[in-house]
C-alpha cells in the first residue's frame, strides 16, 4: 500500500458523445456547462467514475440519467489524458459514443439537464478537448459503417432502403448513388425484406426492411466497403 501512496492520484471521468438522428441529420446532445471552469460554454455530457463502478457502467449511468434510456449502443472511443486538459485538476477522461433514437428518449430528462440536440453541421465551439472527442467518435462510427450495417439503432424497427441510405449519407456527410448503395447494403445479408410498404412518398411505395434476428459479428472480408 505504501508503494501506491508515493504515486500521483488522478481523477477519472467519462464524456459521452451522444448521437441521434432526426430530419435526415445526425445531431449531438450538448449542454451549457453549469459550473467553472468554462461555465456557460457548450459541453458533452459526462461525469466522474465512482468507486463502485467501471468506466462502462459510469457511461451507461450518465446516459440513463440524461436520456432515460438503457441498453443502448455504447462504445468507447479513446482516452484523453493530456496533463493540462482540465485547468482545475489532473483529469483523465474516457470518451464514449452512443447511438440513440431521438423519438424514444425522455425529453423531460434532457430538459432537466439543460441539454439540447444540435445538428453536427451547426455545432458551437466545445470546451476542453470535446471537439476532438467528437471527431474521433465520428471517425469510429464511419469506420464501423464501412464494413457492417451501422446506425440501424437510429432508425425505427422497420425502415426503407431510402431511409437507410439517407442515414448513411448523414453519417458520411456525402451522397451515395441509390443503385450502388442498394446493391452493397443488401450484399451484407443482414436485412429481411417485409411485405409492407411505405406509400408516403410515392404511389408505388417502397418495401420496408428490418434487421434479421440473431445477426452477430460478420467476417469483414465478406462485406462490401462503402
Amino acid at each position: 500500500m505504501e508503494l501506491y501512496k508515493i504515486h500521483p492520484q488522478h481523477y477519472v471521468a467519462v464524456d459521452c458523445v451522444i448521437l441521434g438522428y432526426q430530419d435526415e441529420e445526425i445531431k449531438l446532445l450538448l449542454y451549457p456547462r453549469s459550473f467553472e471552469p468554462y461555465k456557460g460554454n457548450w459541453s458533452l455530457l459526462g461525469g466522474f467514475v465512482q468507486d463502485n463502478e467501471s468506466a462502462d457502467e459510469a457511461a451507461a449511468r450518465i446516459l440513463k440519467q440524461t436520456t432515460g434510456l438503457e441498453q443502448i449502443f455504447l462504445e468507447q472511443v479513446a482516452s484523453f489524458s493530456e496533463p493540462n486538459r482540465d485547468p482545475e485538476a489532473r483529469v483523465i477522461s474516457l470518451a464514449y459514443y452512443a447511438l440513440i433514437r431521438i423519438d424514444l428518449h425522455d425529453e423531460e430528462k434532457v430538459k432537466e439537464n439543460g441539454a439540447y440536440w444540435i445538428p453536427i453541421r451547426k455545432l458551437p465551439n466545445l470546451i476542453f478537448d470535446h471537439q476532438e472527442m467528437l471527431g474521433k467518435a465520428l471517425v469510429k462510427l464511419q469506420q464501423r459503417a464501412g464494413y457492417s450495417l451501422c446506425g440501424s439503432e437510429l432508425l425505427p424497427e422497420m425502415f426503407t432502403l431510402i431511409q437507410l441510405r439517407k442515414l448513411y449519407e448523414a453519417i458520411f456527410q456525402h451522397e451515395f448513388d441509390p443503385g450502388n448503395f442498394r446493391k452493397k447494403i443488401l450484399s451484407l445479408g443482414v436485412l429481411e425484406k417485409l411485405s409492407e410498404k411505405d406509400v408516403s412518398e410515392s404511389r408505388k411505395g417502397a418495401f420496408y426492411y428490418k434487421v434479421k434476428a440473431n445477426i452477430g459479428d460478420m467476417d469483414v472480408n465478406r462485406i462490401a466497403k462503402f
